[in-house]
C-alpha cells in the first residue's frame, strides 16, 4: 500500500515496477534462452542495470525518500539506454521490453522535472 497520494508519483511507481518485471521476465525467460545477440554481455548488463534501478526508484518513491527525484532521473537515463539496446537486438519481445522502458523513462523524467532537477 502506498501512503503517497500524488498521482504522478503513484503512476511512476507503477511504471517502475512494470518495467522491472517486464525486463526481468524478458531477460531470464527469453534473452538468455535465445542466446546470440540477446545474451551478449553488454545487453545483459544493461538489462540488469535497468531491473535494479527500476526497483530502487520504485522503493525510493514508495517510502517517500527525499532523494527519490535524483534516483528517478538516473532511472530514466538507464531505461532509455535499455530501450535503445532492446531496439537494437530487435524482435517482438525486445520491443515489448523497450516500450516498458520508455514508459518508465518518461514518467521518471517528469518526476525529476517536477522536483526542479531538469530544465
Amino acid at each position: 500500500m502506498h501512503h503517497n497520494t500524488d498521482p504522478a508519483l503513484l503512476d511512476c511507481i507503477e511504471k517502475c515496477w512494470t518495467c522491472r518485471d517486464t525486463c526481468q521476465s524478458v531477460l531470464f525467460n527469453y534473452c538468455l534462452e535465445k542466446g546470440g545477440k540477446h545474451a551478449e554481455a553488454d545487453h545483459v548488463r544493461l538489462m540488469v542495470d535497468c531491473i535494479q534501478i527500476c526497483q530502487t526508484s520504485g522503493d525510493f518513491m514508495t517510502r517517500n525518500s527525499r532523494m527519490h527525484a535524483s534516483v528517478c532521473t538516473t532511472c530514466a537515463a538507464i531505461c532509455e539506454a535499455c530501450a535503445r539496446s532492446c531496439d537494437a537486438v530487435g524482435d517482438a519481445e525486445m520491443r515489448r521490453c523497450a516500450e516498458a522502458c520508455r514508459a518508465c523513462a518518461k514518467s521518471c523524467w517528469e518526476v525529476g522535472r517536477r522536483a526542479g532537477l531538469m530544465a
